[in-house]
């Protein structure tokens, strides 16, 4: 492995912060939903054995847990306004103080109307308000990460210091996991829980945000965005810390010459296909159906006739293998590229859920749909997971970066939400049910996976090696696949 300037690495670890509260905020709320029936949703019903309000009260439970994903689009489409106004350093200070305000909130969202810990469930739209602050932390930080790592690092190793983002989101998810699991475990008891234990799970994610906080104030912004509003010096005051005194005068003269072409840095000012590109790298991300496996894999586990028990420990197998082969992509997007991973990952995931779909059809779960799942994780994890990030952050022009990625950003969380909301509709409907046996859905994300790869084979050219400036060039001599 080429070494890497420490000043480089330093400031890439410091973005990641970003993507770890990114994946901690989206998964502290796995831990409470249960209390926050309890506390917001139960005693706003009286009669919750009556079907109606048993369904109503389902209902606002799932808008409560899902609010933040409201957020998360919000924060998307500001991404675009704020990276190219305010710039991508500023920007992730906003989004710290979103995550930080989000947890101080969430975790008392009574204060300062009713003593804490006494509001109840009137206070359920102060909770929700919280947790869309957070989800738009979320938004910010899902987008401005992997462009400040994108916009600092020598194209020779961007890719695996963009994937280190990828990893920071999987490690965040485990961190609150087990953050969770030791709150719950503290208390004396469910009542506990339900009544305190909820507010320090949501509170503990106050750690990460003074942290990420703290340490933003002594970062540079990126030498992309201070020669996009004309500071020269500044930018190669930075480059000279990031490269050597060469690479740093060469870096300067091809964003100059990129700057000085004759674009209006209007969004599509380079061609409807490269924002279509984007746009497509992060829809087909969602549907080929991962946040199923992340969100239900303990509901699918079950449906295949496990105990909790046995499904809450294959769920554990399924995320360990998310982060290990989330590893494997960050040593090897350099050295492969970043079409080969993402054709390749695409085809495995294809093969899994097809497998997958076929077990449940035939009745023949077991062990070889356990295989399917794992083989399936893996396959998204060296590849669509972390590869669609380090393509988003390299494919777009400086001129655009902001307002292209803030697209691609708020149509993935959109994609998310879609499938996330459409598979319990399907995997529990009464005809696809009797005639495929819960098989459908995953056939459906097998047929997404095939389009995926042709997608990248046919349309997507190849960054490996390539300065964001020579991709510039690229997309104004006609973006060819593999060019």
């Amino acid at each position: 492995m080429r070494r890497m300037n420490p000043h480089v690495v330093l400031l890439t670890l410091i973005a990641t912060l970003g993507g770890l509260l990114f994946g901690y905020d989206t998964a502290v709320i796995n831990g409470a939903v249960d209390s926050l029936k309890a506390y917001f949703i139960d005693p706003r019903f009286a009669d919750l054995t009556n079907p109606a309000q048993a369904n109503a009260a389902n209902s606002l439970l799932g808008f409560v847990v899902s609010s933040a994903l409201l957020g998360c689009v919000l924060g998307g489409l500001m991404g675009g306004w704020v990276s190219t106004r305010i710039g991508r350093r500023r920007g992730l200070v906003i989004a710290a103080v979103f995550f930080l305000v989000s947890a101080l909130g969430a975790s008392a969202p009574e204060f300062p109307f009713a003593a804490i810990g006494h509001g109840g469930p009137g206070f359920m739209a102060n909770f929700i308000f919280y947790r869309i602050l957070g989800g738009i932390g979320v938004g910010l930080a899902s987008m401005l990460s992997p462009m400040y790592i994108a916009e600092i690092a020598p194209a020779k190793v961007r890719g695996n210091l963009v994937a280190w983002n990828q990893f920071a989101i999987i490690f965040g998810m485990l961190v609150i996991y087990f953050v969770n699991f030791g709150i719950s475990k503290g208390g004396s008891g469910d009542a506990w829980l339900n009544a305190i234990g909820w507010r320090y799970m949501f509170l503990s994610g106050a750690i990460p945000a003074v942290l990420f906080l703290t340490l933003l104030f002594f970062v540079p912004e990126t030498p992309r965005f201070l020669m996009l509003k004309g500071d020269e010096a500044g930018a190669r005051a930075v480059l000279t810390r990031l490269a050597t005194a060469e690479e740093g005068e060469r870096e300067i003269a091809e964003i100059r010459a990129s700057l000085s072409e004759h674009h209006s840095g209007k969004l599509l000012s380079y061609g409807a296909l490269l924002v279509a590109i984007g746009v497509l790298l992060s829809v087909f991300q969602q549907f080929v159906g991962i946040n199923v496996v992340l969100y239900y894999a303990t509901d699918i586990f079950k449906g295949m006739g496990l105990t909790t028990n046995v499904s809450l420990f294959q769920t554990i197998l399924v995320g360990t293998v998310n982060l290990i082969f989330t590893m494997v992509a960050i040593v090897t997007v350099d050295r492969f590229g970043r079409r080969p991973l993402q054709i390749t990952g695409a085809l495995v995931m294809a093969a899994s859920m097809m497998g997958l779909g076929t077990a449940f059809w035939l009745g023949t779960k077991g062990m070889g749909a356990l295989v399917c799942m794992l083989v399936y994780t893996a396959g998204f994890a060296v590849s669509w997971g972390p590869v669609t990030w380090v393509l988003l952050s390299e494919i777009f022009p400086n001129q655009i970066r902001g307002k292209a990625m803030a697209v691609a950003v708020a149509v993935q969380w959109v994609a998310n939400y879609l499938v996330s909301w459409t598979f319990p509709i399907l995997d529990k409907n009464p005809y696809l049910v009797a005639h495929f046996k819960h098989g459908f859905t995953f056939w459906m994300y097998g047929v997404m996976a095939l389009l995926a790869a042709l997608f990248m084979w046919r349309v997507v050219p190849e960054t490996k090696g390539r300065s964001l400036e020579e991709m510039e060039a690229i997309w104004r001599g006609g973006g060819k696949a593999g060019a």
